[in-house]
């Protein structure tokens, strides 16, 4: 029998970031959001305990045991302990890669929410959150898929205001953005953001509401050092902030993906058509954002 868990894009509406501790990490506060877009992790009976990678971006992760999905069955087995029957797990990669969309961890949530249907129903949330909050800032966070808020080191997480249904175009010029080298980036900055929370503001009824809000008290700290880095980041939000249908065009994460947020599903499929046909080579998809789908 095969099992089978969406894994969803996570797109960081904003994103503080505070100067490293003595231990080297930063503080955060970020309101996460989860897309109607991602990837799908299966789960199948086998002879011999394996994993295995497909899909458009498939051929461009490994496969080891420094993928989180193998790091994340590992770490559940252990949890569990005794004789556990074999199984294959396959990450059907529609992602990009290094695309500050949290693919990894929440391609660890769904492996996670996968072996606990299969091999462990009785285990509490409770325990499955702590072993995803073991293989990164962004494991508990991406274990649900449910919109929240993050703060500390990305452990702290309480629930988001409520939001309307926000519509959005992800666009990925295809380049690399890895975190380590935006956060020492972000670092050499004169002076970096910090990680206060912004004043946030519950009910708000409308996409232009939002967007004011977003606009008003909000910003990403890592995106001005990721567009230094690989300026067609840059291009992309240039090209955005000219569309009619774009409200609000910003990096999420530590890039490379931008995402526009649209006032309803229609500007965001005209704008979603436009950018493929003006930028062929680019990753753009059109989406729906909240959560979990």
């Amino acid at each position: 029998m095969r099992l089978d868990a969406f894994a969803p894009a996570k797109v960081n509406l904003f994103l503080h970031v505070g100067g490293p501790d003595a231990a080297g990490y930063h503080p955060i506060s970020s309101l996460m959001l989860f897309a109607d877009v991602g990837d799908t992790v299966s789960l199948q009976p086998a002879d011999a305990l394996s994993f295995e990678a497909t899909g458009r971006f498939g051929d461009q992760i490994p496969v080891d045991d420094s993928n989180l999905v193998v790091r994340a069955a590992s770490a559940l087995r252990a949890r569990l302990g005794g004789p556990i029957p074999p199984f294959r797990l396959i990450l059907d990669k529609a992602l990009p890669i290094a695309a500050g969309l949290g693919g990894g961890s929440s391609d660890a949530g769904a492996a996670l929410r996968l072996l606990r249907e299969a091999l462990a129903p009785d285990l509490p949330d409770v325990e499955l959150e702590a072993v995803a909050a073991s293989l990164g800032a962004d494991g508990a966070a991406c274990l649900w898929g449910a919109p929240v808020l993050a703060q500390g080191r990305g452990e702290r997480l309480s629930p988001a205001p409520l939001l309307p249904d926000l519509h959005a175009v992800l666009i990925n010029p295809l380049v690399p953005s890895p975190t380590g080298a935006v956060y020492r980036a972000y670092d050499a900055a004169v002076a970096p953001g910090g990680e206060a929370m912004p004043p946030l503001l519950d009910g708000l009824g409308s996409v232009e509401e939002v967007c004011a809000w977003l606009a008003g008290f909000t910003r990403n700290d890592l995106q001005a050092p990721a567009v230094a880095l690989e300026p067609r980041i840059g291009e992309v939000l240039e090209l955005l902030a000219d569309e009619p249908e774009t409200l609000l065009a910003r990096m999420s994460g530590s890039g490379a993906t931008c995402f526009a947020l649209c006032a309803g599903d229609i500007e965001a499929e005209g704008l979603a058509e436009r950018i493929e046909q003006m930028r062929p080579s680019w990753w753009v998809k059109r989406c729906r954002l909240g959560g979990p789908f």
